[in-house]
């Protein structure tokens, strides 16, 4: 007996240590330490599923003491009872607001202090009346408000029915006018400058090669200033007589503005009858012997009965001084198989063949 008492003594002291340790930090998490406390009691109107002895309380979201005693109410079974232990220095009013939060994944409950401005009477025990429905849980709100939301759903069901359906024929309607809806898109993005621009289409105007025989070649230096025309013909764009929106000709472009290129297969073509002699593109009188004076008057695609090509031309031939030795009217049609931008190219192209051999043919004779 002797032998075994020494073990005996280690090992309830070892139980001892172990249960003063527990007992420390169990009063250190649950009473805050070191400091004078104040009770109080608090009524809640309804459960508190959860609430525990020992369960935290709050101030303001602070950890001020713990539930230190819990029981249903004698004179309503439906209220609870519930005694919590704080720190002295807690501003609990009369008026402070009380409730249960759920903290945490697992919603432990604990409760929750908040506010108030009347001081309590020093003599008078304090009562806090929680705010009715503080015990209900987050489960418990979430059953009442999908409660609500159908009883919001059956209560509209019809209107809802018929909202649904008017999507659906909405809907329909769109498919049906997918197309319809793409132009207006792309309408809206060419007004607007946005979109993938559309590569335009250029076309030039050709210089005849084979001019026959025209009596002689020119003799004197001659300037081919660039043609005058009315504001609509200073255009790169195909024109049409009367005016007429042709979509085959949206992205039609003429190489350059009517008049420019018109002088410059003007001066091709004096040039593939003599390069020696080529004329000039200056409008200085001082540069040249003469020069050919040219006015466009029409240029377009004619669609009035049979459609054709239409080329008008004014001529006049200056020496130095400005005085006119020579002017004449050239005009050429060229009949139009198919109103399309190739078509009318080559149409443009014959036409104006053969109002150049005529020019050079007059001018050469003249000078």
């Amino acid at each position: 007996m002797e032998t075994r008492a020494p073990y005996v003594l280690i090992g309830a002291f070892v139980m001892a240590a172990v249960l003063a340790v527990f007992g420390f930090v169990y009063w250190l998490n649950n009473t805050g330490g070191i400091g004078p406390r104040t009770s109080y009691r608090v009524q809640f109107q309804g459960p508190v599923p959860g609430l525990l002895v020992g369960a935290g309380v709050l101030f303001n979201g602070i950890r001020v003491g713990e539930v230190t005693e819990l029981g249903l109410a004698q004179d309503n079974p439906r209220f609870v009872n519930a005694t919590i232990s704080v720190a002295s220095a807690t501003p609990v009013r009369t008026d402070t607001r009380v409730g249960l939060d759920f903290q945490g994944l697992t919603g432990v409950p604990v409760v929750a202090l908040e506010g108030g401005t009347i001081a309590a009477k020093s003599d008078v025990p304090l009562t806090l009346i929680a705010e009715a429905g503080a015990g209900q849980s987050m489960t418990q709100a979430a059953r009442d408000a999908l409660r609500r939301v159908d009883s919001v759903l059956v209560d509209n069901a019809g209107p809802l029915k018929d909202t649904i359906a008017n999507f659906k024929t909405f809907s329909d309607g769109l498919a049906r006018n997918t197309g319809k809806l793409d132009g207006i898109v792309a309408g809206l993005e060419k007004m607007t400058g946005g979109g993938t621009p559309v590569p335009k289409l250029t076309y030039d105007l050709r210089a005849p090669q084979d001019l026959g025989p025209v009596g002689k070649a020119l003799s004197a230096s001659l300037a081919i200033p660039e043609p005058t025309a009315v504001a609509m013909l200073q255009t790169q764009r195909m024109l049409f007589s009367p005016v007429r929106d042709n979509p085959g000709f949206a992205e039609f472009l003429w190489a350059d503005s009517i008049p420019k290129l018109v002088q410059a297969r003007l001066i091709d073509s004096f040039e593939n009858l003599d390069i020696a002699h080529a004329p000039l593109r200056t409008t200085d009188l001082g540069q040249a012997d003469y020069q050919l004076l040219i006015d466009i008057r029409r240029f377009r695609i004619a669609t009035e009965g049979e459609p054709r090509v239409e080329i008008g031309m004014s001529a006049r031939i200056v020496d130095k001084s400005g005085k006119a030795i020579a002017s004449r009217l050239v005009e050429a049609s060229e009949k139009l198989d198919k109103i399309e931008p190739s078509a009318a190219v080559a149409a443009f192209d014959a036409a104006f063949s053969r109002i150049a051999k005529e020019l050079i043919g007059w001018t050469v004779q003249a000078v």
